[in-house]
This record gives structure tokens, sequence and C-alpha cells, in this order.
């Protein structure tokens, strides 16, 4: 079919993906199995020349592999597996046409302490001749190494070489030549055959940030001093820059990661040598352009007097900077790119039942575009464009489990707060539904400083599925919306925040939407927090709670920081006071009445197993209905589809029991 503007959409599924798909239904066999499969999809790369594509896909528990599709053919060949237990698969990205890096990391434990390890490593597209790059490791050095380091600069053109920005790590020996002295963060040139390097910044102990300008060349670099003597992280970052033709450092800002003050830049255009910085414009983050000459200018690009402009759309293995995005009721793209915004509209006229599209990646000399689109009802499709052509093919399913299932509208609505602040929501009906006497779900998001936004969302769609209503509130404490609504953060300002997810369940009741005793609260790592602490706040209002891997205890959380680099800001962002207490559900558990189901991942570095198990005990001790399913080997995401699919079955057995569903 080709449309009004000569794009043709030919939609194929590769051999490599058919095994996947199941015939269209209705209703999945198996609702849990098919919501709570992780997507097809984990990262996706074209090559340089464009003739190839590059996925990580899922495999049994946490195992991943890579697979490499020839373009013009579909066929597909397995080049890597990593078996989720010893190592696991991060993004691949091409380094040249037959070659690339994969990103290898592990959870483990280390003398009581859980920690994440990564490593870099090179391959051939047939999975051949598989190379570690970065520093060694020695049994000299005087600490262990678990970051592995990271692609600065992908060098287009260049094949098969990058700089990588790595750790090096001084041993610990004495009255030989041999040992190593450089300490810090550094970058390398390195060929990634012949693992050939050359030093391109020397190591240096404050660095923590290093920006490139696409073309080979360090312009921008970072540098945190620890907090006095005391070796903890700082939370103010300070920004130094070359100017073109220099190698001399030039100061060019600074930027606090707690309160936002200041200028962060985050990209570098080497055509009009200069940098795009975000800063704040009345409390929320705007997007400038300043050239890197220390006058100073700015140049106003993207700015929104209700939320931050929270991202740059960069395409290719240059990462050209094309845009921008922010989001409001829904996610919108601001173009500075010609050629791109026109493509953009003429996409959204070609697929115009999937109006969330972004430019994934791009070949070399950008004739070919990996592009995924999707929708609230359509948890997303790939597709490949040829300029040359104007042709448009689709080439993967996001979740092909949910092929012809019958998703979810997701609507944005806004309800009244206690004090009369409007707070933005989603609501999610049971397709079908009339949205009348339904039982329902209050689902807060994690963070505290993230935000829920428009689209598919796996959890909250199988739930509507089973028939129950889901709001997402944006309470206050939500980050997106300025530092106003920001407040002093979910924890310290808990009371404001809880208040408006409360707030939410009343709203559901008062338009009729959900029965007073069918109302339930479910939530994931701070959301978690927010269903437990709900139940301390307004113990009558849910009938049921449950809470995946949630904070029980603020003072806990802040002791989980303590040997770490991280404490000093950890402390801070938590804070101290009568909070610390009042906001603890776990020393608040005799005021919960709601029966409480618990999930946790045993390897979770982000929020530990120790909260939900010293929740659950707290429960019992109060005589509280309480059941907590540890889940060993997986960390804070359970990126297990048997796991996620067993925990969907568990929950709505559960919110059934407790809300008398049939």
């Amino acid at each position: 079919m080709i449309d009004r503007i000569g794009l043709l959409r030919t939609p194929r599924i590769f051999a490599a993906i058919v095994c996947l798909l199941a015939l269209p239904a209705n209703t999945p066999a198996d609702p849990a199995a098919a919501f709570g499969a992780r997507e097809s999809v984990e990262s996706i790369r074209v090559s340089p020349d464009g003739r190839r594509l590059a996925y990580v896909a899922p495999r049994a528990g946490q195992a991943s592999g890579l697979y490499i599709v020839d373009l013009a053919t579909g066929q597909s060949v397995s080049a890597g597996v990593a078996d989720g237990q010893r190592q696991r698969m991060g993004g691949c990205s091409w380094v040249s046409n037959d070659r690339l890096i994969c990103q290898m990391y592990a959870v483990r434990t280390v003398e009581g302490f859980i920690v994440n390890a990564s490593r870099l490593i090179a391959l051939d597209a047939d999975g051949r001749n598989v190379q570690e790059l970065g520093e060694r490791d020695s049994f000299y050095q005087r600490y262990a190494r678990f970051w592995g380091g990271g692609v600065i600069d992908w060098l287009p053109g260049e094949n098969g070489a990058v700089l990588l920005g790595q750790h090096f790590i001084p041993e610990q020996r004495q009255n030989t030549r041999l040992e190593r002295r450089e300490h810090g963060y550094g970058v390398v040139r390195l060929d990634t055959r012949t693992l050939n390097r050359r030093r391109v910044e020397e190591p240096n102990l404050n660095a923590s940030d290093y920006i490139s300008d696409g073309r080979g060349r360090i312009r921008i670099m970072g540098v945190s001093p620890p907090r006095g003597a005391t070796g903890q992280a700082s939370a103010v970052t300070r920004y130094l820059y070359r100017a073109a033709g220099s190698d001399d450092w030039r100061e060019f800002s600074s930027y606090n990661w707690m309160t936002r003050e200041g200028r962060l830049p985050v990209a570098v255009d080497p055509q009009l040598d200069a940098a795009y910085v975000f800063e704040k414009l009345d409390g929320r983050l705007a997007l400038y352009r300043m050239p890197l000459d220390g006058s100073g200018r700015r140049e106003m690009l993207v700015s929104n007097p209700q939320v931050d402009v929270d991202g740059l759309l960069r395409i290719g293995r240059a990462g050209r900077v094309i845009g921008a995005t922010y989001v409001t009721d829904r996610r919108h793209a601001v173009m500075f790119d010609a050629e791109m915004r026109t493509l953009s509209e003429q996409l959204a006229r070609a697929v115009p039942n999937l109006p969330l599209i972004h430019f994934l990646d791009a070949s070399e000399d950008e004739s070919k575009l990996l592009i995924w689109a999707g929708s609230d009802t359509d948890p997303g499709r790939y597709f490949v464009y040829e300029k040359g052509t104007r042709r448009l093919s689709e080439i993967m399913l996001a979740r092909p489990q949910l092929e012809g299932v019958r998703l979810a509208e997701v609507r944005p609505v806004t309800y009244r707060a206690g004090d009369g602040t409007s707070i933005p929501a989603y609501l999610t009906l049971p397709p079908g539904s009339d949205g009348r006497g339904l039982p329902a779900i209050v689902m807060p998001h994690g963070g505290p400083g993230s935000r829920d936004e428009w689209g598919f969302d796996w959890l909250a769609q199988y739930f509507a599925h089973r028939g129950y209503a889901v709001l997402q509130p944006n309470f206050r404490g939500s980050a997106g919306y300025g530092d106003q609504w920001f407040q002093e953060n979910g924890f310290q300002s808990w009371q404001t925040a809880i208040g408006d997810v409360n707030d939410a369940g009343r709203w559901l009741v008062s338009e009729g939407i959900a029965a007073p005793e069918r109302l339930a609260i479910v939530g994931w790592s701070y959301g978690g927090y927010a269903a437990l602490q709900a139940n301390v706040l307004d113990p009558n209002l849910f009938k049921a709670a449950v809470a995946i891997a949630p904070v029980a205890d603020l003072n806990l959380l802040k002791e989980e920081y303590r040997y770490s680099a991280a404490f000093a800001n950890a402390r801070d962002f938590i804070g101290s006071g009568p909070h610390i207490r009042q906001g603890s559900p776990a020393q608040n558990a005799a005021a919960i009445r709601a029966p409480v189901l618990l999930f946790h991942g045993e390897l979770d570095a982000n929020v530990s197993v120790r909260q939900s198990r010293l929740m659950r005990d707290r429960l019992r001790d109060a005589d509280r209905q309480v059941e907590l399913v540890t889940l060993p080997g997986l960390d804070h995401y359970l990126e297990d589809s048997a796991v996620r699919a067993d925990m969907l079955r568990r929950i709505d057995q559960f919110l059934r029991a407790r809300l008398g569903i049939q």
C-alpha cells in the first residue's frame, strides 16, 4: 500500500523471530505469560553500511542472545549467548561492518555486599575473535574493578577503533618498574581487533565525565572532587572545555546533581563548535546551545512552561543531535534538523496509529534509518526506512505474544488533591468497559526521581486485561515537572507525595470508577514504598497492598549506603529528622490494616531485600496479614519472563481474594 507521500509500508518478520509469534487471538491462552514476557528486542543497531542488524533478544531465565540479521535476505545467525547467571548481556553496537562491542555484566554478592560488575567485549559478527576491552585486572591492583569502561566516541570511518573511557587502578607493589601508578578516569584510542591503544586523556583522579565531538576529539571534561578528606562523592560537577585547536582546559560551568543548579553540558556539535546544555528556566530544565569560545553566549533551543526538557535526540554513530524531547500529557519531539523534521511528519502520517516514533539508529551515511513506533495500545514495532526508495519496512514486534490482543486505551486525566492542587495521572480501563464500579488499582511509579508517561505499560495493561481500572498518578515528588513539583523529593516530602497517591484512590471512588471495597494499591521500588506508606497515612482506604522491591525503612536505606562513596549524597537526599520514623512503613506497621503481598529479588542492589524482610517481620509482630516472596538470583528489575508471569498470577489471585472478585 502506497500512501499519499509515497512511503511504502511492507510488513515483514524475519525468520529469527518467527518462532516467537503466535496466531493472533483476542485473548492469550496465558495472560500472565504474555504480558510478563520480556520484550523481544532488548537492544538493536544497524551496521555502518546499512546491510545488517544486530539485536539482543531474551532467552530462558535471565539469559540473552545476540543475533545478526541480513537486511536483504532476512536470514539470521546467532553470534553469542549470555547465560544470565554467570553473565548477562547489555546492549551491542557495531564498531565496523563486521565487528561489534557488547557490554557484559554480572550481579554478585561480595563479602556481604551486592555489586554490579561490567566488562566490554568486542567480537566479529559471526561470534568469533572475542576480545575483552579495557584495562586488564592484576593481582596487585589496589582495589577491584567493577566498571569495565564505556565508549565515548565510535570514531565513524575508523573501521574498528573507538575512544574508550576507563578507570586506571594503581598497583600496590614496591621496587619494580612494572607496577602501574596511573590512577583515575582517562581515555584511550583502542583498536578492537589488535587491542593496540594510545592514551588520549591521561587518568584524572577527579574526572567523572568526558564528552567528545563525535570526530575523535575530547572537548569537555567533568571533574568531581570528593567532599574534603572524607572521600565521599560530591553532588557538584565542574565542567572544563577546550577551544577549537587548543589542548588547554578552560572553565565552562558547574552543575549540582541534587538541586539541578548550574549548567549541564551533554553533547558537542563539531560543525557549530558549540555545546548543548541543560539549564533551569523558571525552575524547569530548558535546552540551550553555547559556543565553545568562552563568550558565555547562549541560544535558547527548547523550553516548556509546564515541564522539563528531558532529553536530546541523537542519531548515528557520531551521535548527531537532531532534536530534543519533553513530556506533557504525551512525549513531544522538537526537531532542529529540517530533513528529520519533515521525515517525522511523513512517518506520523504513514503510521497514524503509532504516534510515538523514535529514531534509534542510522547507517553511517544516514541513508537507512532504524525506527521504533508504538502507542498505548501497541507495545511497539521496529521499522527500517530507506531514504533512496522511500520504503518503510516493518521488521520486528516488541511484544509478539500480544499481537492481536485487544489492549486498553490510556487516558490522561487530572484529579484534585486535598489542598486543591491538580494532579496529572493516566487512567487505563479494561477494554470495552464503561468504567463504572470496577475493581481498581492505584499504581504509583518508582523513583522518586521519575514519572509515568503515556504509552504501553505491561503492568497496567495486564491488570486492565484482568478487569481492573488502573490509575497512575504523577504525584508531587515526581520528576519532570520542575523544582516546585519535585519539592524536597518523595522521601523528605512524603506526606505530600503519599497524600497525592491516596487522593488518587479517593478520586477513583468519587468518580464511580471504583467501588470503595474494591480498591487496591500496587507499586514497584519507590512505588512499593508508596503502596505501604499509603496504608499508614490512611489505613481504611485500600483493601489490599502489593509492594515489589519496596523501601520500608528510611534509616535502613541510608545505612545501605554507609560504606560507599555515595553515602553523603544519599544521606542528604533522604534527609534527617522526624520524617525518618514517621515516613517509614516498617516503623508504623501497626497502623496498616490491609493485607500485604511483598516481592523482592535477593540480588537487589538498588533496594536491599532486607527492606522487605524487615517489613514482613514488623507486620507479623503487629499481627497483620503479610506474605513475602523472595526471588533468588534476581535483582531489582526481575528480568526473567517466567518469574514475572508467576508474579502477575500471584498478584491477581491475591487481589481477587481480598477484593471479593469472582
